[in-house]
């Protein structure tokens, strides 16, 4: 048996004996520590000449959860979107990135959380209200008096303060181009500020026309405009988070329970 045979039996025998995290420091372009922040390094100013923007539209920087990826906030127009770059710095990843465990989506908990708005520039005087009025946690919800989802996310919530009356909906007309009579059912509700009515219109049923003469659908069309809002049924959550499209009430109660993520920078 040759001296170089046995020095190689003597190092693979040496890796198999070590602890797991021993041997990955010996692998090669590998790192010994959970992170690998030793050795994967990426600044602002790297972010910004990798995808072609200027470096004040990088607005944070991390190393995300999942292994081997950069997460980056990037400023585009009014929205901030939430983007991933791998170690490699060769690919970039825009779309959803998704626990498979729990199938929660990061890149979407992320986008809601970045993009939040200021609840207190929402007027509340047109609103139709699901719940007490006295209750603390006020949870606005933009509606179109046609969309089928609307009329699923009424069944929840009215489920829902019934189990937690510390909990109140807020229902704005929001009536989409893409049904032709919601414009004026809305106008309808919101002269009548009916709660009944509009579930008569969630229901398909005729509400008949409106019994006055307002502008406030038109101020609630500038409104979403402003807050980037382009789709029904829509909650604004008290913290200003906006999260579209139906949910049932346990998944109500998730979205008010989520913690804020506490971004941490790189310079």
């Amino acid at each position: 048996m040759n001296r170089k045979f046995m020095v190689s039996s003597l190092y693979f025998l040496l890796l198999l004996l070590l602890p797991v995290e021993v041997v990955l420091a010996f692998t090669k372009d590998g790192c010994g520590d959970g992170e690998c922040r030793s050795c994967h390094q990426l600044t602002k100013k790297d972010a910004a000449h990798l995808l072609k923007v200027e470096e004040k539209d990088i607005l944070a920087l991390k190393m995300s959860e999942v292994p081997g990826l950069w997460e980056i906030d990037l400023q585009q127009a009014k929205k901030v979107l939430p983007l991933f770059i791998d170690f490699s710095k060769q690919y970039l990843i825009s779309g959803s990135v998704v626990k498979i465990a729990d199938q929660q989506d990061l890149t979407r908990e992320r986008f809601v959380d970045l993009n939040r708005v200021d609840v207190t520039q929402i007027p509340l005087d047109d609103a139709l209200i699901v719940g007490k009025s006295s209750a603390p946690i006020k949870i606005i919800i933009f509606d179109d008096p046609q969309c089928p989802y609307c009329g699923k996310l009424q069944q929840e919530i009215k489920r829902l303060v019934e189990q937690r009356p510390d909990i109140a909906f807020y229902l704005k007309m929001f009536p989409l181009k893409r049904h032709p009579e919601s414009y004026e059912r809305a106008k309808a509700i919101v002269c009548a500020k009916s709660l009944a009515m509009l579930e008569e219109s969630l229901a398909d049923k005729e509400i008949g026309k409106p019994a006055c003469e307002t502008d406030q659908i038109d101020q609630n069309l500038e409104l979403v405009a402003r807050l980037g809002i382009g789709s029904t049924p829509t909650m604004v959550f008290p913290d200003g988070r906006v999260v579209p499209g139906f949910k049932t009430a346990e998944e109500i109660i998730v979205w008010l329970e989520k913690k804020s993520d506490q971004t941490q920078t790189t310079k």
